[in-house]
């Protein structure tokens, strides 16, 4: 890959993330994307000191109600008739996943700025029909194969890492307390683009620790229905929000500073034990940038369960049963936030840029995003500061 063609991320930015069916419960997946795409374009032209052709919309999306929901975001936005739209689905990878097939544009020679991210409105989600019935979600793998909901498995993952519920309580708390000094600090204010229903992030709650005992088992164990150690209060909630990125060659960035991408993998694992996805992936992206983890300044991992991330975390020797790397996550994760199942791998990528560029880190600072998907695979990517 030529220095000239190198994919550099010069501006991020996302909605306020909102639970499912409550103040972003009337806007559609592409009155989501569409705030996002024209501020984001409004940043890297700022950045850029220039107006910029745009070349493609790219997003994630897991659950819309089908069409082309990138072209119909990119129309929304007012962007020229011209731009068109591809959305992606990898389901909880979606969003990374659209930010690494635009990067891959600009590396084959694309000259043009992409906007890339995903979105979700879990609120407007339709109901979708096979066999004559509705169902909750697509399988994710065929018959003759495990097909786990995503829950279960993160059950599974806890007692195969021998994770209790102390533990995962423990990290979900501590991915509430992060987000909300991120809050009151207004950590998140210059990614945030506010929208007339909501402002801020509303699914940080205070006195976590207090209220995590009260949450009962979801799922049963061979030792009864009462014994899982998975929760609603250290699993995510099921959100909406969007989120873009803004995309040039270095050959076109001029003096902005952002995150350029130097590795990406996305890999296959056991159906059976999707949440482990990551594991792989980032091992591999490190391998080929010739970097370790003692290398990496910040790490943004999705955080679809405390159980699913800590077996991750410890299998990355990220975290132990009474340590978590302050590198993970430092601003809270999608356990405090929600996850919008399509934007959530694009907003670990919105707040590597935050922390990395927005707070000053010097060039060179090196940052991973990753996400588990489901049916079993995990997506991660490597970016480095520019400056």
């Amino acid at each position: 890959m030529s220095e000239h063609t190198r994919p550099v991320v010069i501006a991020a930015r996302r909605t306020p993330i909102s639970t499912r069916g409550m103040r972003l419960r009337s806007r559609s997946v592409h009155e989501l994307a569409a705030p996002v795409i024209r501020r984001c374009l409004a940043d890297a032209e700022r950045a850029i000191g220039s107006s910029l052709a745009v070349g493609d919309v790219v997003l994630g999306n897991c659950m819309g109600p089908g069409g082309n929901i990138a072209r119909l975001s990119a129309l929304a936005a007012d962007l020229d008739v011209s731009v068109p739209g591809m959305t992606i689905d990898r389901q909880c990878g979606s969003g990374l996943s659209a930010i690494i097939t635009a990067s891959d544009a600009i590396r084959a020679g694309d000259s043009r700025l992409l906007l890339a991210g995903g979105a979700e409105s879990a609120s407007t989600a339709p109901l979708r029909i096979a066999h004559g019935a509705p169902y909750a979600r697509a399988a994710f793998s065929p018959t003759g194969f495990p097909d786990p909901e995503m829950g279960p498995a993160a059950q599974e993952l806890a007692a195969a890492f021998g994770i209790d519920r102390d533990r995962q309580d423990a990290y979900a708390e501590r991915s509430h307390r992060l987000a909300l000094v991120q809050l009151e600090a207004g950590g998140f204010d210059n990614e945030l683009v506010a929208l007339d229903e909501l402002g801020r992030d509303d699914s940080p709650r205070e006195r976590m620790t207090d209220l995590l005992p009260r949450f009962p088992s979801l799922y049963p164990t061979l030792d009864g229905p009462a014994t899982g150690s998975v929760t609603a209060g250290n699993s995510c909630r099921i959100s909406d929000g969007a989120a873009v990125v803004a995309i040039v060659s270095t050959g076109s960035r001029g003096d902005a500073p952002g995150l350029a991408l130097l590795a990406h993998a996305t890999i296959g694992c056991d159906p059976a034990l999707p949440g482990i996805g990551p594991v792989a992936a980032v091992n591999q992206v490190l391998a080929a940038a010739g970097v370790s983890l003692d290398d990496i300044a910040a790490f943004e991992i999705v955080e679809a369960f405390a159980a699913q991330s800590l077996a991750v975390l410890y299998s990355l020797d990220l975290a132990t049963p009474d340590f978590v790397d302050p590198r993970v996550c430092s601003g809270g994760g999608a356990l405090a936030l929600g996850h919008p199942w399509g934007a959530s791998g694009a907003v670990s990528v919105v707040r590597l840029f935050t922390r990395l560029v927005r707070e000053g880190a010097p060039a060179g600072s090196l940052g991973i995003a990753t996400a588990a998907v489901g049916g079993g695979m995990g997506v991660a990517a490597l970016f480095e500061v520019v400056r």
